[in-house]
């Protein structure tokens, strides 16, 4: 990848774990771990990638989003205001009553492509868009995000099985498979290992990544872009907070707040790792 397009890259998705942090923080609730562990692969779709445009949200043409993994909204809420859907000032009014910007997505909101938060759901949904797209004969691609955790529901095999029956290769699954969930470690709660096994043997072609490096996510898309006839699945491996010493690695931050010293922490630290990209 060209260093100073991945320097940009990297400052974007920079500012969307500051958005994370800063809606969950204005919220009182939320999940900014699994949020800020997708905010590079969420940058690269939408920066890199996804055939959107936010003055078009719901031009027929368009490339498909699902975060089947619906808790993260504030990671998929942050690159939309960043690309421009809605501003960013609504990142502050998170979860509350009234707001645009629930504590899961929803259809209503500019760019998001489908309601989620049940997991499992979001999957099924994306499949139907992948067949609607063969159906229409429509170039468009459909890209959903899933949790390792959340691969414990059956739900997610029955659309994999579908997926896979259909030959829907204009569908990319990315499983977040950062090790823990809201429990604790997936391996000790219900282990989905081996994960790639079991989407090969379901009939995809399974793909790998480095899901905080810029140069293996490019190349794991470039590798979907050329399969044909089958779904593709991206096992991405991530860290779990991603951005914040002391949410990295620790199941705790699943699905809880910053106070505001931890919030000026969080906040300080990104916005040293941005600066030293900018400098």
């Amino acid at each position: 990848m060209d260093a100073k397009i991945k320097k940009e890259l990297q400052k974007t998705a920079c500012k969307v774990r500051m958005g994370v942090i800063e809606g969950t923080y204005n919220a009182k609730s939320g999940h900014p771990g699994g949020s800020l562990s997708i905010s590079d692969t969420l940058t690269y779709l939408y920066y890199s990638k996804m055939n959107v445009d936010a003055k078009a949200p719901d031009d027929a043409d368009r490339d498909r989003f699902v975060l089947s993994k619906g808790h993260t909204a504030p990671a998929l809420y942050a690159v939309l205001a960043q690309k421009g859907y809605f501003p960013e000032e609504e990142i502050k009014s998170l979860r509350h009553i009234g707001a645009m910007l629930q504590g899961h997505p929803c259809i209503h909101t500019p760019g998001v492509d489908m309601s989620s938060g049940s997991l499992g759901q979001g999957i099924s949904a994306a499949c139907g868009m992948a067949l609607a797209g063969k159906l229409d004969k429509k170039s468009y691609k459909v890209y959903t995000i899933l949790g390792d955790g959340e691969i414990e529901e059956g739900q997610v095999w029955e659309a994999a099985m579908f997926a896979a029956h259909y030959k829907l290769d204009n569908l990319v699954a990315i499983v977040d498979n950062n090790g823990l969930q809201i429990d604790g470690p997936v391996t000790e709660v219900c282990s989905p290992e081996p994960i790639t096994d079991k989407f090969a043997a379901f009939g995809w072609h399974v793909i790998t990544m480095d899901a905080h490096d810029f140069d293996s996510i490019e190349a794991a898309f470039a590798e979907a872009d050329k399969v044909k006839g089958q779904p593709v699945a991206i096992i991405q491996k991530s860290v779990k907070g991603k951005g914040v010493s002391f949410m990295e690695n620790q199941v705790g931050w699943h699905g809880t707040a910053p106070n505001k010293e931890q919030y000026e922490q969080a906040m300080a630290e990104l916005s040293a790792q941005l600066k030293g990209l900018e400098d």
